[in-house]
């Protein structure tokens, strides 16, 4: 959970200090004493959570090293989802039933969800990182590549740390801040965490119910809807209007009907849905229904949200989907090289990074329906050599 959750804390919690980063780290981390002791903290407590605090290159090093994003959704999918931890999965649903039940009864969050990002962010809890929690956050914020996520949580912490929750100098955790098995920044432990295994403490790194618990009532907040779908694989006719897919752009289920889209398993769902193409019209097809948004609060990745959908569609006894024959697709310099076009032609593609994110999808489908090309948002070698 590490974007926008942290982003909407940002606007909870901010201050004119929020807009300070970089120079010399002693300096901020002493703006960063005076700010807590402004905002309540006693000063020992502030001089304590910050006792022996250090900035951590290897944060900095892990922040600027996504490129397994740059994979598309085929290899990206197939990278993450192998069958041990589909059995695992299996395994885990089965150990902590109860659990999910209530959760099911409580939050209306289906088990494949949950079990996904458990296997994603942690391994079903093997691997939850080793990085110093507290050095994390504050070389984080002192960076000035996204201080407004990061500077938030730092109080938070010191808060967690007051309630004995948190041990600056112990606690561990990813290179970004997050704690426990389904990896949980500290102000979303603040306002999400559950005590799910009833022992009068919410501990995300040693119990999987309170993880389990704390992660569902986490979605339910950022806005899940009770016993919807999320994701659905489906066939797509041939002659349909490429242009109309893509995430966010949902329409009635009968307009999808209409046009001769089918459930490849079950019924289509009688909700408003948004078509995807991770991989273009002779690719894989999904129809992404409201609670998929809400994914985008968990991870911002297209391709990392699309696969952790997928995946809870798998744990719940879903078929493997068809790949299709999509076209390849552009190497990472070749999609740099794309963006820097597009750029060039006034679409708003962020930072040239190589990852086909949801501006340059935006950009391409644009490009493509110029150029009378299948406007399916997927780039290939065809359409950087037309521009």
């Amino acid at each position: 959970m590490r974007f926008l959750s942290g982003l909407a804390a940002a606007a909870l919690f901010a201050s004119p200090a929020l807009a300070q980063c970089g120079g010399g780290f002693n300096a901020f981390v002493k703006e960063l004493k005076a700010e807590a002791v402004q905002q309540g903290f006693d000063t020992s407590t502030v001089n304590a959570f910050f006792k022996g605090v250090g900035q951590d290159n290897a944060v900095l090093k892990a922040d600027r090293a996504q490129g397994v994003f740059q994979k598309p959704f085929i290899d990206f999918s197939r990278h993450l989802i192998s069958q041990n931890r589909i059995d695992r999965g299996q395994a885990m649903s089965r150990k902590y039933d109860a659990v999910f039940d209530r959760i099911e009864r409580e939050y209306g969050v289906s088990r494949g969800v949950l079990l996904a990002f458990w296997a994603f962010e942690t391994d079903y809890g093997a691997f939850q990182g080793d990085f110093n929690t507290r050095n994390a956050l504050v070389t984080l914020a002192h960076d000035c590549r996204r201080p407004e996520l990061f500077r938030p949580q730092i109080f938070a912490a010191i808060e967690l740390y007051q309630q004995g929750d948190f041990d600056p100098a112990r606690t561990t955790g990813a290179w970004a801040g997050e704690i426990g098995m389904v990896q949980m920044l500290p102000r979303d432990i603040l306002e999400n965490g559950v005590d799910g295994d009833g022992d009068g403490k919410v501990s995300l790194k040693t119990s999987a119910p309170d993880a389990l618990m704390s992660g569902a009532k986490m979605l339910s907040h950022l806005g899940w809807q009770p016993g919807q779908p999320w994701l659905q694989e489906v066939t797509v006719p041939a002659q349909t209007d490429w242009s109309l897919s893509g995430p966010g752009k949902p329409r009635p289920i009968s307009e999808w009907r209409a046009m001769g889209v089918q459930a490849r398993d079950g019924t289509l769902a009688n909700l408003p849905a948004s078509l995807i193409l991770p991989q273009g019209h002779n690719g894989p097809a999904f129809l992404a229904y409201p609670n998929f948004d809400v994914y985008f609060e968990w991870n911002q990745s297209f391709v990392y949200v699309l696969t952790a959908a997928y995946f809870g569609t798998r744990l719940e006894g879903g078929q493997i989907y068809d790949a299709g024959n999509p076209a390849p697709g552009l190497s990472g310099a070749q999609m740099k090289q794309l963006q820097t076009k597009l750029q060039a032609r006034g679409h708003d593609v962020g930072k040239i990074d190589g990852i086909l994110g949801a501006g340059t999808r935006a950009a391409v489908q644009a490009e493509q329906a110029r150029l009378g090309l299948p406007a399916d948002a997927w780039p290939t070698t065809d359409l950087l050599n037309r521009l």
